[in-house]
């Protein structure tokens, strides 16, 4: 659905969710200026429409025992469809694996890894990822801190960019 179509209150329905998805549909109706029912019709419908994708928690890694976090570059051997299809389809099998992107560049695939320990992953690293089917070179960064972690888009910006075009 082009961008134009969404309006301003279901594009302040989205960064109101985005911001905290545990809010009753009564207070998002009042956060964004319109009663209970239409607020729910709405919501159901971005969802429908693919705006929403879900609903999770954000848990803290290092709290939980997840002391490791790790990006790993990963070069294929073959970067015809169907390899990187399979790469991708194996990635998902993989619980370390958090987040997997393709990238453009001399580097095919960006992983965010997490695991308890280093020695975990590290098992994870020479078992699995670098014996993988048309893995042809792997280079890992080892997180020491971050300092920031934003999910989902900037609202901010679409909002400045739409007052532009109008």
């Amino acid at each position: 659905m082009p961008l134009t179509r969404l309006d301003p209150i279901d594009r302040l329905i989205l960064a109101e969710l985005q911001a905290d998805g545990r809010m009753t549909n009564v207070e998002l109706a009042k956060r964004v200026g319109i009663s209970a029912p239409p607020c729910l019709r709405r919501v159901r419908a971005l969802e429908e429409q693919g705006f929403i994708n879900g609903y999770h928690a954000q848990v803290d890694a290092r709290a939980l025992g997840f002391e490791v976090q790790v990006f790993a570059m990963v070069g294929l051997q073959s970067q015809a469809e169907s390899d990187l299809r399979a790469f991708e389809d194996r990635c998902r099998e993989w619980p370390l694996v958090r987040e997997c992107h393709m990238l453009n560049g001399e580097v095919d695939f960006m992983l965010k890894c997490v695991a308890p320990d280093l020695s975990t992953f590290q098992s994870f690293l020479t078992e699995e990822l670098l014996c993988a089917e048309n893995v042809g070179s792997v280079k890992t960064s080892l997180v020491i801190r971050g300092s920031k972690d934003d999910p989902g888009v900037p609202f901010e910006v679409l909002e400045e960019r739409l007052t532009k075009q109008s």
